[in-house]
């Protein structure tokens, strides 16, 4: 029977006594109509894989029907089985044309998976956000979805868009599907009339507390008041009765000036209870002020209120995505592409302090460097026993993500490992001094090692993984200010990219701070980024005439102040016109030495007394850099003298 048949013929209503009366005859014959093949023969207990082990679930070339899958979600039944959900886009990948919600189905952990089948037919309109979530106390799964109205011609939705939540549920393991019912008098208030999306993610139940047992998903709208976008939302819906009716909790929204700037725009939020019950969640943040582009907040009361405002990560390197997290035994994952500028490199990164904290990602573990999106985790299984009576050392875990070599659109894989594949705990990071007011030390990365300086120590780096960064704090930040940055450097290279300094975030659109060698090109390279209220960012650049790669000590110097960005080397200087804005917004945040923000480049040679100051020195200043009795002043941001390295371990 076609699937798209089978859909329509599953449509009932919702309540759970009707379903089990008037479609009981009806859902036995599907039932056997979706019979799953030999292949998919559940057996007794999946143990969790020794390494990794990866396939393609959804791809136009081997599900013909769609020209693009897209928007993965993922949840593991009460029956053990996987069902692994996602938008089937008819005529392109554009996101609001003829698009289907379409499913597989696993019954033995995710190794082999049945044929495609269509959960809900938009029959040109958009059907999409998949946001499923299992009720473990009667085996049903629910479907949160968005429905508006199709573009022929593809594109966005209209502003504000015309959608409505909807909710539809399956209580034979996935196998059919409910008649999907609109939510719109329960979960859509008035005032959040321009965008609405559930997930798109999977949702959880509640297994400990005074809520125990109640369903929880998130959602992200804006408000609309007739002209304008005036505000963003994100909010917590929940159900106390296994999804008969639900409610909106948790809500924080954030005001949009006229002038279409804010704070945050949390969204695309993920869920995973932690183990004293709250609920944490992390969010896409996309164009706000605030630094970063990951950033979350905390439920203590099943959802119905968050403890306060969300709040940016700004040294959590993502792109604008989604993303997602699971809770397992012993740590907490987070699937995300780990380039701070574009959706690439998938990573799964680990918390072990209930998301409070994540790791860099020089700590997570790459599942793929191709191009990567949106994506789903689902634990497979709990610890299980290993071979040759041995036990694994942990749960089996399954990512659903997008992914492809040229697009990160070309298709939709699914990735199985066991806990014990990701990349063990590590401890502390060797560190150098940082002298500022209140800093820490820095981390030195990659075996960065010491060696002669321009005065006393210096360090060395390989041109391969060695960097040294610093831990997040609130002064490093320069946003409109003018600034210094101040450095010595020592290298031979002839070609590549050769990072000195980088603060802030990476790629055309993001406000940033940086100094290179360019060796190839001859030269050495300052620029600044910057973003002005809504305008678009513009950036300023100066270069030497020279690459000062002779191997011998050079002293660069980067400096914004009296309306010119300027490049002083060894006492010649390149200056050009500033532009106006904060180097650092709206983007993820770092600052490394001999690094790249996104980890692509490397610098080969050594670095000396790097210092960064929050207005621009003068040129007698500069002159006494170095000289016996300089001191630290209010406006150091940082201060390395990267004379001595300490280990931690």
């Amino acid at each position: 029977m076609p699937s798209r048949l089978r859909a329509r013929l599953a449509r009932a209503p919702f309540g759970r006594a009707r379903l089990r009366t008037s479609l009981a005859p009806l859902l036995a014959t599907l039932a056997v109509a979706a019979v799953a093949t030999p292949a998919q023969a559940r057996p007794a207990a999946p143990a969790a894989p020794a390494g990794f082990e990866q396939q393609v679930l959804f791809k136009a070339s081997q599900d013909p029907g769609y020209a693009c899958y897209r928007i993965p979600a993922v949840v593991r039944t009460t029956e053990g089985t996987l069902l692994a959900f996602a938008e089937g886009r008819v005529n392109d990948c554009s996101d609001a044309g003829d698009i289907d919600l379409v499913m597989k189905r696993s019954t033995d952990g995710g190794r082999t998976w049945g044929p495609l089948q269509v959960v809900n037919e938009g029959a040109g309109d958009t059907h999409g956000n998949p946001t499923p979530v299992v009720d473990r106390e009667t085996g049903r799964v629910l479907l949160a979805e968005t429905w508006n109205p199709g573009k022929p011609g593809g594109g966005n939705c209209d502003v504000p868009c015309e959608r409505t939540p909807h909710l539809q549920y399956s209580d034979d393991d996935g196998r059919t599907w409910s008649q999907p019912r609109d939510l719109s008098d329960q979960i859509l208030p008035a005032h959040w009339n321009s965008w609405y999306a559930t997930g798109p993610v999977h949702g959880i139940q509640l297994e400990r507390g005074r809520h125990k047992g109640r369903l929880v998903f998130g959602v992200n709208t804006e408000t609309w008041n007739g002209s304008r976008v005036t505000a963003n939302h994100a909010a917590l819906i929940h159900s106390d009765d296994g999804g008969d009716t639900w409610k909106v909790g948790a809500t924080d929204s954030w005001p949009i000036a006229v002038d279409g700037t804010f704070r945050q725009k949390p969204s695309e939020v993920t869920l995973a209870e932690r183990t004293n019950g709250e609920i944490y969640v992390s969010g896409r943040e996309q164009d706000g002020t605030d630094l970063g582009h990951r950033t979350h907040a905390v439920s203590r009361d099943g959802g119905s209120s968050f403890t306060g405002k969300f709040r940016a990560i700004p040294d959590l390197y993502a792109p604008q995505v989604q993303c997602a997290v699971v809770r397992l035994e012993r740590r907490m994952l987070l699937s995300c592409p780990a380039d701070p500028d574009r959706r690439r490199t998938m990573m799964v990164r680990s918390s072990y302090d209930q998301g409070r904290t994540w790791e860099s990602v020089d700590r997570g573990t790459v599942v793929t460097t191709d191009w990567s999106g949106y994506s789903d985790l689902v634990q497979i299984s709990d610890d299980s026993p290993g071979t040759g009576g041995s036990r694994s050392t942990g749960a089996t875990v399954g990512l659903l993500y997008e992914g492809g070599a040229v697009d990160a659109r070309d298709e939709i894989r699914f990735a199985r490992f066991g806990e014990d594949w990701l990349k063990p705990r590590r401890g502390p990071d060797p560190t150098t001094p940082d002298l500022a007011p209140y800093a820490r030390g820095a981390a030195v990365l990659g075996g960065a090692s010491g060696t002669e300086g321009r005065f006393g120590g210096a360090i060395a780096f390989d041109g391969t993984d060695d960097a040294v960064r610093l831990p997040y704090r609130d002064q490093l930040p320069l946003g409109t200010k003018d600034f210094t940055a101040s450095l010595w450097f020592r290298y031979t290279a002839t070609s590549g990219e050769q990072p000195l300094l980088w603060m802030g975030g990476i790629g055309t659109n993001q406000p940033q701070v940086w100094l290179r060698g360019e060796p190839a090109s001859n030269r050495i390279t300052g620029l600044m980024t910057t973003r002005d209220g809504a305008t678009p960012p513009r950036s300023a650049s100066v270069r030497t005439t020279s690459a000062y790669n002779d191997g011998q000590w050079h002293h660069a110097v980067l400096r914004r102040g009296g309306g010119q960005l300027s490049l002083t080397v060894d006492g010649v200087t390149a200056a050009g016109p500033d532009v106006p804005g904060t180097v650092t917004r709206n983007s993820g945040f770092g600052v490394h030495i001999g690094q790249r923000l996104d980890s692509r480049a490397h610098f080969t040679g050594a670095i000396d007394e790097v210092r960064v100051w929050d207005r621009a020195l003068d040129d007698a200043e500069l002159g006494r850099l170095g000289t016996p009795g300089t001191a630290v002043t209010r406006d150091t941001v940082l201060w390395l003298p990267m004379d001595r390295i300490r280990d931690r371990s």
